[in-house]
């Protein structure tokens, strides 16, 4: 641990008490990143910052307020706490605003998340701008003479969070983060420009794909875009591409959220414990995933943190559910979010699927959209590919689904075997079927 973040965040909270504060959180965070875009075979950015803040949660005389500073010298955070606790004083009153019952904090992992890459302090300029020039130069050669312009990009950071409250919670975490991907606009016919990406993220440099993959792989998907149509409305089996997956899940977690359902915004709200799913659709919120990007052992209210299945086989099991919200709702808490959200993959490759589907469109992208968390309602734009007999046959483009939730996640028949491991969402590719596909 951290002893000089330590010493200014036991100080902070014993400050708080002093002056006046009746329990207290804090929390001292410092990340330092560096960001290289490279355009035209020359840097475009440059960004290389260290930041350090501290947060100071404040509950008195039954008032509650969140301040933040970046002024971490001593005689400037004493006025700083002063102005904090006065300031709190002038709210409104909210019962619900207390610590957490120090009971959740207890029975926290003892393990290693393995998310701190030992080796991030080696990683040299030199090192940052050989990787996205040799990205940027893949992705050319890939693209052939189709390509109008390549943005490649790096960025990476190390993080420290020190939390503790007033009631007993210690907690500290270190972490890395990698990040490479490339972007790429094409021409197609007459004045269609598609414009496609790739991009790998991880918590170890080491479990990072090379450069000339993610450039390769930017070029393809660009190139697949070309050609895109608008097909005549439809009612077939769609495929939606793993790393996609997460836009249709992010409408359905908005829903699982505590305060969605404490503000009467979810269509969930009354389903706990029922089926609301295909057999096939589970959820597994696992914070202890070996080199997870949402991997950690305590949340935000200092809870020890658990695996949890969110939805089981098609059942809804469990909420997102934090500390102040489950004391309005009169609910047992859970955690206030997720931290890796995994979908057991299944048995089948994407090409035997494909062939045994017979036509379909294998849907890899999103266009803006919208989910309503109220109604269950939601409706996105697409582009990706019709498939016929296991084969790509043609780009479509400016299509739309719409359905609702509730129905869309019984339509679910089949999950591929290729999770995507770039991302808290390490979801595989999943399989609907009977979806209308709006076009023409």
């Amino acid at each position: 641990m951290n002893k000089e973040m330590y010493d200014l965040t036991a100080w902070t909270v014993k400050t708080a008490k002093s002056a006046g504060a009746d329990e207290c959180r804090a929390g001292v965070g410092s990340e330092r990143f560096v960001n290289i875009s490279y355009r035209d075979h020359k840097p475009e950015n440059i960004k290389e910052a260290t930041t350090k803040q501290l947060g100071l949660e404040v509950f008195v005389n039954g008032r509650y307020s969140v301040q933040t500073t970046s002024d971490l010298r001593r005689d400037a955070l004493k006025d700083f706490i002063s102005n904090a606790i006065a300031t709190t004083k002038l709210l409104a009153e909210d019962p619900y605003r207390i610590l957490p019952d120090p009971k959740y904090y207890e029975g926290r992992a003892k393990v290693d998340l393995g998310v701190l890459d030992p080796a991030y302090n080696k990683l040299t300029p030199e090192d940052r701008h050989s990787m996205v020039k040799a990205l940027e130069d893949s992705a050319l050669a890939a693209g052939g003479n189709k390509v109008i312009s390549v943005t490649a990009m790096e960025y990476d950071s190390y993080d420290e969070l020190l939390l503790m409250s007033s009631n007993g919670f210690e907690g500290y975490r270190e972490s890395t983060y990698f990040q490479a991907g490339a972007q790429m606009t094409i021409q197609d016919e007459g004045d269609r420009r598609p414009t496609g990406f790739d991009y790998a993220a991880t918590a170890i440099k080491k479990n990072m794909p090379s450069p000339e993959q993610i450039g390769t792989g930017a070029a393809k998907r660009t190139l697949s875009l070309l050609g895109g149509k608008k097909l005549k409305t439809e009612t077939l089996p769609i495929i939606i591409e793993n790393w996609n997956v997460s836009r249709i899940v992010g409408g359905f977690l908005a829903a699982m959220n505590g305060s969605s359902i404490q503000q009467k915004r979810s269509f969930l709200a009354d389903k706990k414990g029922q089926k609301i799913a295909s057999k096939h659709f589970t959820i597994i919120d696992d914070p202890f995933v070996k080199g997870g990007l949402g991997s950690r052992l305590f949340d935000m209210d200092g809870f020890a943190l658990k695996k949890r299945v969110m939805v089981d086989a098609g059942v809804l099991k469990e909420f997102f559910v934090d500390w102040y919200y489950s004391r309005k709702l009169g609910w047992e808490p859970t955690t206030g979010g997720p931290s890796n959200l995994i979908i057991p993959q299944g048995k089948r490759s994407l090409k035997e699927i494909m062939k045994d589907l017979g036509r379909g469109i294998f849907i890899t992208g999103f266009i803006g959209g919208n989910s309503n968390s109220t109604t269950g309602d939601a409706s996105i734009g697409i582009t990706g590919q019709l498939f016929e007999n296991g084969e790509l046959v043609q780009a479509v483009a400016e299509m739309n689904i719409a359905d609702n939730h509730l129905k869309f996640w019984n339509r679910l028949v089949e999950v591929a075997n290729d999770p995507f491991p770039y991302s808290s969402y390490r979801m595989p590719s999943l399989v609907f079927e009977d979806v209308v596909v709006s076009g023409l």
